[in-house]
């Protein structure tokens, strides 16, 4: 029985309803060429004879007319009709004849004859048609109609599969083919224990539908690049032995109207039809964006798309398909779609190693070298695990893999020094000591710029009167150089060991913005105001960044506790302008002043640098218990306060 349901359903499908208009129109056109046919219904004698031809000079008499039809083509027609008779004569003959046909026969025997028109033609085609009956024909009209064809067959391509190369490229992976295992995630014993409750959620299901859990789960995996959401995500599948689809979220952006949403529908039906699998989309984090920004209706659809999806399939066909969604931003860091984060029952925070981790994690990565490899005996895993601070896994890994480099090129076993080399490679670059040592006059400039941020960084300690040995060892420096370094654009620098602390304090921050003022004030101590260089630039725009956040947005100097910065946003809080500017002058003097107090010490340690180009951590303490006299100093400021 025809079920009329089932035809609508069917019809609001793109696909059948463009395949309806393909064959509509096919038919149309079929229907044109037997109308075309049937127009020349009258009976056709073909024929390749010339002879026919020069017999007309004796039937002349008979003859009702004769035309000759494309006289210049390959092929000319001789088409003639007698007195009396229903048949048309149709004769082909080569180009080569026809001349002298027309000379020797038709001109010469005075036979009357003319060129067939084209409206004639186009009413008579049949007549200029080959033997071959009924498929000569269809043949000839889809000759002429081949483009309008091609184009149909295109469109239907590319509604049904998309344009080559613009779709979305995912890869299914089986779980035999995924490599490692939970146990290679280094510490995160809170990350570990979120993956085990979400594979008891998903093995346990109908627990949960105890308690009306009966969604898909969604799983929302955000932190920083390179923590190792990507590989989690591959534990995740293995341990559940079901397939990965892996994607990209970059990959939705096909550049067409509606080209994301079929691209996460393609992705979904491809899922659909492994039952049982896990959907991973990373970085994607353009999808959590809040919608209804722009003003074109379609710039939200592949988010609407998603949410659709998440939102699990009312039949039973998705049941098994389980999304894990990774975003190197989260809620708390930037603004986010608020329906989108609903659609997630379970959410995953990465965040970075830990020393301890920092630790294990590059023992780890340093045992999988061979035997030989590293010299354990000189290896001081603790000492690169603190300088090493705020890295994420995959950057450790690419410490230990640049040392390896250096290994390899110096044949030489991996020992704390390389590491210590291999992790200022990775995070500075290359350095050139050439470049400034072609800049004689700049170096010196350079040294008593450097200087001047490491001696305001260990003010605090030294005038609260800790010795030199406790300085040090609270001191983040590594290295002073007056190398200089492409990738920062410097003629030199100070490298120091990052700080495990995520919530710095007032006193913190101001300590952050006096180093920072170090460089530019040890500038003017020995140059003057007016002898301040543009190599000052940077320092100057990190301080005011610092700043604007302390004042706008944190409202650290205020007892109106407000985030300016959204009046700003307004038109309004342009007053706050004038405390930031109160407070960097404050700063700026206290650290003009406190530098004073250095500058023989700096004076004296700036003719090593320059000969040396470079100075570790020991080398500059050990000149500072030879040149500096800690007596000298004043108390420590009530700005400042020693930790």
């Amino acid at each position: 029985m025809f079920n009329l349901y089932k035809l609508q359903l069917a019809l609001k499908n793109t696909w059948v309803r463009v395949a309806l208009l393909a064959a509509l129109a096919l038919a149309i056109g079929l229907a044109a060429w037997t109308t075309e046919v049937a127009q020349d219904a009258s009976p056709v004698l073909r024929s390749q004879d010339i002879s026919r031809i020069t017999a007309l000079a004796t039937q002349r008499d008979k003859l009702e007319y004769l035309l000759v039809a494309k006289p210049l083509s390959e092929a000319p027609r001789y088409i003639y009709k007698f007195k009396d008779a229903a048949a048309l004569h149709v004769v082909k003959v080569p180009s080569t004849s026809h001349l002298s046909l027309e000379r020797e026969v038709l001109l010469r025997n005075g036979i009357p004859y003319a060129i067939a028109q084209d409206q004639w033609l186009a009413s008579h085609k049949a007549v200029l048609q080959d033997d071959g009956g009924a498929w000569t024909g269809a043949k000839d009209w889809l000759q002429r109609h081949a483009f309008d064809i091609a184009v149909v067959v295109l469109l239907l391509f590319v509604l049904k599969f998309g344009i080559p190369g613009m779709g979305m490229s995912a890869s299914v992976i089986s779980p035999d083919q995924l490599k490692g295992s939970l146990d290679d995630l280094i510490g995160m014993e809170d990350i570990k224990q979120e993956v085990l409750h979400l594979e008891d959620m998903i093995r346990n299901r109908h627990v949960y539908k105890s308690h009306n859990i009966d969604k898909p789960f969604n799983v929302m995996l955000t932190g920083p690049a390179g923590t190792g959401k990507t590989k989690l995500a591959g534990y995740l599948a293995k341990r559940l032995n079901v397939p990965l689809i892996q994607a990209s979220g970059s990959a939705l952006e096909s550049g067409f109207i509606g080209g994301g949403s079929k691209a996460l529908n393609a992705l979904y039906r491809k899922a659909c039809a492994r039952g049982n699998c896990i959907i991973f989309l990373d970085e994607a984090q353009a999808l959590f964006m809040p919608r209804g920004r722009g003003e074109k209706k379609w710039e939200d659809d592949t988010a609407n798309t998603l949410l659709g999806l998440l939102d699990g399939v009312k039949s039973s066909e998705g049941a098994g398909v389980i999304w894990v969604v990774a975003s190197n931003f989260d809620d708390s860091s930037s603004q986010m779609d608020e329906a989108m984060l609903r659609r997630f029952s379970v959410k995953i925070n990465f965040r970075l190693p830990n020393k301890s981790e920092r630790n294990a994690l590059l023992a780890s990565f340093l045992k999988r070298k061979q035997d030989g490899c590293v010299d354990w005996n000189d290896m001081d895993l603790d000492q690169v695990a603190e300088i090493t601070a705020n890295l994420s896994p995959a950057l450790l890994e690419t410490v230990v893999e640049r040392a390896s480099m250096i290994s390899i090129q110096e044949d030489k076993t991996i020992n704390t020094d390389m590491l210590f080399r291999a992790f200022e490679r990775a995070t500075i670059g290359l350095t050139d000591r050439a470049t400034t040592a072609e800049k004689e006059r700049q170096r010196e400039r350079i040294a008593l710029h450097e200087l001047g941020h490491f001696f305001m960084q260990i003010d605090p300690f030294l005038r609260a009167g800790m010795p030199l040995a406790e300085v040090k060892e609270k001191s983040h420096l590594l290295k002073i150089s007056t190398e200089s370094v492409s990738k920062l654009g410097a003629l030199g620098y100070v490298l120091s060991a990052g700080d495990d602390l995520s919530l710095r304090t007032l006193e913190e921050l101001e300590r952050d913005v006096i180093q920072l003022y170090g460089g530019v004030a040890a500038e003017e101590l020995f140059y003057g105001a007016r002898g301040i260089s543009v190599g000052s630039q940077n320092d100057i725009q990190k301080a005011t960044r610092m700043l604007d956040t302390m004042v706008n947005q944190l409202s650290m100097y205020s007892r109106s506790k407000l985030d300016y910065s959204q009046f700003k946003r307004e038109g309004g809080g342009e007053h706050t302008l004038v405390q930031v500017e109160a407070k960097a002058d404050e700063l700026y003097s206290y650290t003009l002043g406190a530098i004073g107090d250095y500058r023989d010490a700096m004076d004296s340690i700036k003719g090593v640098l320059l000969e040396r180009y470079v100075l570790s951590k020991d080398a500059i303490f050990e000149l500072l218990e030879e040149r500096l006299d800690v007596r000298t100093l004043g108390p420590a400021p009530t700005l400042v306060q020693a930790a």
